[in-house]
């Protein structure tokens, strides 16, 4: 599954579920198929719907740059799918990993990713250049600090692995060293973590496409 846009519209609109289960299924995706079914009929309640909706203005401001290759961008819903399957849209959440905000970002990487995004020729509206430049571990729990560093990272694991979901959320969960031979990292937790990220994808857009198709008619 690709889910980041080229030029506006997307990329690769084959579901990853839908590969998983009309596929083969070999050994290197075996174990995820449990993980995939396992999320596959979860839904977005309105309690969740209306978290995401106070954050709305910030995921399609920071989707909207293409970080890493022309004209590509991360897709909005997989931003949403992100946030649900870390903090529930809990800014304030912090892991037994002292993973931080919205994203659950680290300090390390969140430090990395600022001080990138900070040489780049490009001003964010919500975010100062000197933030970046100096990012605190409290700046993780600012929403929109947290969303662009976030967009910023799935923008380049998306770069380094085509798009492949499974891969993209491995490199986020269990760091971007942790993939061989093209295949996941094979730890329960990422597991569990790629088959919730895309079960919350794939219910986003077909609500999207929904809502599309009623407004046609």
């Amino acid at each position: 599954m690709k889910f980041f846009h080229k030029r506006g519209s997307f990329v690769g609109v084959v579901l990853f579920s839908f590969f998983i289960f009309c596929g083969s299924v070999g050994p290197a995706n075996a174990s995820l198929d449990h993980y995939v079914n396992k999320y596959k009929a979860i839904k977005v309640s309105s309690e969740q719907a209306k978290r995401l909706s106070r954050y709305r203005y910030l995921i399609k401001y920071f989707c909207a740059f293409s970080y890493f290759q022309p004209h590509h961008k991360v897709n909005p819903d997989f931003i949403r799918a992100l946030i649900l399957a870390e903090s529930n849209g809990n800014p304030g959440a912090r892991s037994n990993k002292d993973a931080r905000g919205l994203t659950q970002i680290t300090y390390t990487t969140g430090r990395q990713a600022a001080r990138a995004l900070a040489k780049k020729p490009v001003h964010f509206r919500y975010v100062g250049r000197k933030t970046l430049q100096n990012l605190r571990p409290a700046d993780l729990y600012n929403p929109a600090v947290n969303i662009l560093l976030a967009c910023y990272l799935i923008a380049k694991y998306n770069y380094q692995h085509q798009g492949k979901l499974d891969l993209v959320v491995s490199a986020w969960n269990a760091g971007e060293y942790s993939i061989v031979g093209n295949r996941p990292a094979q730890y329960r937790e990422t597991l569990n973590h790629i088959g919730k990220v895309n079960g919350y994808f794939i219910y986003l857009l077909k609500q999207k496409n929904r809502r599309r198709y009623a407004y046609r008619r």
